[in-house]
């Protein structure tokens, strides 16, 4: 009887997971504003049901994934009522008004994931990653805790609502010291520069554990920020300070990326530059634009983490990448990068004649547009004709998709203080807009591999801890 309970748990927390989406997609249809126990408790926004979506979604995936994935695994009903447990825990923190309910949720969604990045036991290395983990996220709970301390206090308030409508009334130091708080706890959820190792040393845990944390709970960061964007916006130098912080872990992580030989860490990576992007998204006062690059992020890491063992593979090049030095070439890259910019620009509302936050989030898909373009054209298994007529017929409608969402996140933040807080332009944004230039044109000439140096160097700063390295193969296949 026991037995056969415990086969059909796995089965039954699968269909909770589909059902909470089915209520997920209910809410955001109906759009419903809910406040429970007179906006003390629980509040339903646009921002809770859009991450109640993505979380449920994602979760359901997972779930069914995890089925066939993990059957025959030890301990299959714990891992399943910790993945059903952290999908309960994340629906709670993004509806939760009081700071205690906020900061407890946030305690008990990093406790849940360390244990779940140790889920085998049988590893020590698996151990080693769960207690490092746990050190980040305890360390990143109290930096938490310490900010919502300092509002709540300042604000005679101990809601969330009643904190944000009091920001204006607050002194200046105590709202810059509960930002920085802010924004260091932050980065520490989304594994930002420097708090990246953490994430970097947690590819000992199950694959699906992998898809769900890329791609839902390490979003966590740009989601406080959103919350708190009242806070975080007040004082124009906290809003540079997240711009930087995003800025370098965008660089550092897509450095990271080209230079990893494992396709988990390489997938790792490429999410410390991606939440790097978000929360620099979030620095130029855009939050519907960070929420829509989290929303499809989410969606394509999942993905990603879960076709992963279909990639390790052993393949040789059938030829070359073609040059994309002829003048066809270039013209199409030129139109497609500043009608790319364009496009963007008139699909949400960005003015192109008025300079400020919004030109650079412009130039940063110009410069998307680029290298795609650029990647495009170099494909020799298509045609010439083919890798030019593939240009529009992709990017285009790729571009429409992510200004869609964005447009569809901000419709949904109407009710969210401080959505959208265009900044003027600072030295800080032109050094910024450089340095991605930079990288654009060291990434061009290949210099992470011409120089050994540099290729040694971005391969130290991106080493996981030694001891969360598995590399016994007996001892994995025991497993």
């Amino acid at each position: 009887m026991i037995r056969a309970t415990s086969s059909r748990l796995p089965r039954v927390l699968t269909r909770l997971a589909w059902g909470l989406f089915a209520l997920s997609l209910a809410a955001l249809v109906w759009s419903p504003s809910l406040e429970w126990a007179g906006d003390a408790i629980l509040r339903v926004d646009g921002l809770t049901r859009v991450m109640a979506l993505v979380t449920t979604f994602v979760s359901g995936i997972v779930h069914s994934f995890s089925r066939r994935y993990m059957a025959g695994a030890k301990r299959l009903n714990a891992f399943y009522v910790r993945l059903f447990g952290l999908t309960l825990i994340v629906l709670l923190l993004t509806a939760a008004n009081h700071l205690v309910l906020f900061a407890g949720a946030w305690a008990a969604m990093g406790w849940v994931l360390a244990d779940l990045i140790g889920h085998i036991r049988g590893w020590p290395q698996a151990r080693a990653a769960s207690r490092y983990a746990r050190q980040h996220f305890l360390g990143g709970s109290a930096l938490l805790a310490g900010a919502l301390g300092l509002l709540g206090a300042g604000a005679e308030a101990w809601t969330i609502s009643g904190v944000l409508a009091a920001v204006g009334a607050l002194p200046t130091l105590l709202v810059a010291g509960a930002a920085g708080l802010l924004l260091l706890a932050a980065m520490v959820q989304s594994a930002l520069v420097p708090f990246h190792w953490w994430l970097l040393s947690s590819m000992t845990a199950p694959t699906p554990v992998s898809a769900f944390m890329h791609a839902g709970l390490v979003n966590a960061g740009g989601v406080l920020l959103a919350r708190f964007a009242p806070v975080v916006f007040e004082l124009p130098v906290v809003m540079g300070a997240i711009v930087l912080a995003g800025g370098v872990s965008a660089l550092l992580g897509q450095a990271w990326m080209l230079v990893q030989t494992d396709v988990k860490r390489q997938l790792g990576a490429s999410t410390v530059a991606q939440m790097g992007f978000m929360v620099l998204q979030c620095g130029l006062g855009f939050i519907p634009a960070a929420i829509a690059h989290l929303i499809l992020h989410g969606f394509y890491k999942a993905y990603l983490f879960l076709a992963s063992g279909s990639a390790v593979t052993h393949t040789t090049p059938e030829s070359p990448e073609a040059s994309d030095t002829g003048i066809a070439e270039g013209l199409v890259t030129a139109v497609a990068a500043i009608g790319g910019g364009a496009l963007f620009a008139t699909l949400t509302g960005k003015s192109l004649t008025a300079l400020n936050s919004g030109t650079v989030l412009t130039i940063f898909v110009v410069l998307a547009v680029v290298h795609a373009t650029r990647t495009l054209v170099r494909r020799t298994s298509l045609s010439r004709p083919v890798r030019l007529g593939l240009i529009p017929a992709v990017l285009l409608p790729a571009l429409a998709l992510y200004a869609g969402v964005y447009k569809g996140v901000g419709m949904l933040f109407t009710d969210v203080p401080s959505a959208v807080a265009p900044m003027a332009l600072t030295p800080l944004h032109a050094v910024l807009l450089v340095a991605f230039g930079a990288a654009y044109v060291a990434v061009e000439r290949r210099w992470h591999r011409a120089s050994t140096r540099l290729y040694v160097m971005l391969r130290n700063t991106a080493q996981p801890l030694s001891t969360t390295l598995l590399n016994n193969r007996d001892q994995y296949n025991a497993h």
